[in-house]
């Protein structure tokens, strides 16, 4: 098998892709080291950029390291690595969120890894109106086998249901708005001219549904001057409900990956998603979430689905900003 050299172009791609995940206000709460003596890049939590008011248990920020960990991983596999991922490898470092040890050569290149690292640069979230045209049940069903690699469960609730589900969002968005707390958290992460590149861009703050039937996050709520018009949203949402069966961090960490997949899976259909996690946000909305006819029974994101235009990409932060890699090593 050739050997695959981890020099400082295949870091960059990498760490590039890892940082194209998705995360909660856009906080991108992780960082990277390369061990070069063992080709292990370690994935760690950046508690500065971490949302303590919205997300206190840290759950949030966990799902969005896994995301981190799904894009590293499909990279590599797509650079022609046979990575190894081990969530949470080391109990004395809590931070510690993931290693991936790049030290042997795949045996095959798949083509379903290349077109999910296309997607990759085509993924953004989407904060405007879908067109209610119906997903295919073929690429539902597709949807819901990626989760269940991931050890996670992608369910599509019925109308009833989902009616059920935009209620709970709907209150959701309403305490975390007229919470004061929360709302001057919020506040913070929406991004000032000139400030840095994570967080909320104000041209990404997307409009609210005019029928008020999809409770869409509404930072018009905080900064009244930039809210946008009312827009027609669809009126069927398709929505999908990602779930696992226990609720501890590595449980996190992979409804992280399992989430990642489903959103870049969904990309190469040309499938669009936004992220209604308002109601996971307070535990006794999040409880009331869940399905009990389901198993497993831990929701862990809510994801409405469906056609639209790709949408602009969302600012990242430079890998020099995230990357603690060995000079020795020549990366």
């Amino acid at each position: 098998m050739p050997t695959i050299t981890l020099d400082a172009a295949a870091l960059e791609k990498l760490v590039s892709a890892a940082v194209a995940a998705p995360s909660l206000h856009n906080s991108q709460p992780w960082h990277f080291r390369l061990r070069p003596e063992t080709s292990t890049l370690e994935v760690r939590a950046a508690r500065e950029r971490a949302v303590p008011a919205t997300d206190p248990q840290g759950r949030a920020l966990h799902i969005s390291v896994g995301a981190a960990v799904l894009n590293l991983r499909t990279a590599a596999r797509h650079l022609g690595w046979a990575p190894e991922v081990r969530l949470l490898p080391d109990p004395g470092e809590p931070d510690l969120m993931a290693t991936v040890e790049l030290d042997q050569p795949s045996s095959a290149r798949l083509a379903p890894t290349s077109a999910l690292y296309e997607a990759i640069w085509h993924r953004h979230t989407i904060r405007t109106p879908f067109s209610g045209d119906p997903i295919p049940a073929t690429v539902l069903d597709q949807l819901a086998e990626a989760a269940r690699i991931e050890e996670a469960l992608l369910a599509f609730p019925d109308h009833a249901e989902r009616e059920r589900l935009l209620r709970l969002t709907a209150e959701a968005e309403r305490r975390s708005t007229t919470d004061s707390e929360r709302s001057a958290e919020s506040r913070a992460w929406i991004q000032s001219p000139g400030g840095p590149p994570y967080g909320i861009p104000a041209g990404a703050l997307g409009p609210q549904d005019a029928a008020g039937h999809v409770p869409m996050r509404d930072f018009s709520a905080i900064r009244p001057a930039e809210h946008l018009p009312p827009a027609e949203f669809e009126a069927e949402p398709c929505l999908a409900v990602l779930a696992t069966e226990h609720d501890q961090p590595a449980d996190w960490l992979r409804a992280g990956m399992a989430l990642e997949h489903v959103l870049l899976l969904a990309t190469v259909h040309e499938v669009r998603a936004s992220l209604l996690h308002q109601a996971l946000e307070w535990p006794g909305l999040r409880w009331e979430v869940r399905d009990p006819e389901l198993r497993p029974g831990f929701v862990q994101m809510v994801l409405r689905l469906g056609y639209g235009r790709e949408g602009a990409p969302t600012p990242r932060l430079a890998v020099a900003d995230v990357l603690d890699a060995d000079p020795s090593s020549g990366c």
